[in-house]
């Protein structure tokens, strides 16, 4: 299913990025030299197809990747405008980051510079935990969507 998010009413986030930097985490856009480190990363965790994506979120200006860092080290990933124009995602924590903000601070990040380049709304695909996007985002279902833009798919 695919959802729904209105740019324009966005959650604050600072507090919890505030909470975040203080345990040494930093939510930031990526560097176009950090390409090869970020998509090696996201293959390994996630596969070879959000490594596919990422990679094309590298050749967007601005980037469209934030990355979650700390001391040096990726702990997540969010991408914007890679599958088709105005889609967010994917997204993507670590094993051992999961469950402690990580994920909504890269999600309310990506989704402001979309905002900032323009959009309005945005589009996240393909979606399983929906209440996480509802929760932290307002993102709402949109009717008759699934399978969308991956419906055929291919295998392997």
């Amino acid at each position: 299913m695919d959802l729904l998010v209105k740019l324009y009413e966005l959650p604050e986030a600072g507090e919890a990025l505030h909470r975040l930097r203080t345990a040494g985490i930093v939510i930031r856009r990526a560097m176009v030299y950090e390409k090869f480190q970020v998509v090696a990363w996201v293959e390994e965790n996630f596969g070879r197809g959000w490594g596919a994506e990422c990679d094309v979120a590298f050749s967007r200006n601005p980037v469209a990747v934030f990355v979650a860092v700390r001391e040096g080290e990726m702990v997540g990933f969010a991408c914007h405008d890679t599958t088709m124009k105005n889609f967010f995602g994917p997204l993507g924590v670590g094993l051992e980051w999961r469950k402690k903000g990580v994920g909504a601070a890269l999600l309310l990040g990506c989704l402001r510079m979309m905002a900032a380049d323009g959009y309005a709304y945005a589009i996240i695909g393909g979606v399983d935990n929906v209440d996480f996007y509802a929760k932290t985002a307002g993102a709402v279902a949109i009717p008759g969507s699934s399978p969308g833009v991956y419906g055929d798919r291919l295998r392997g």
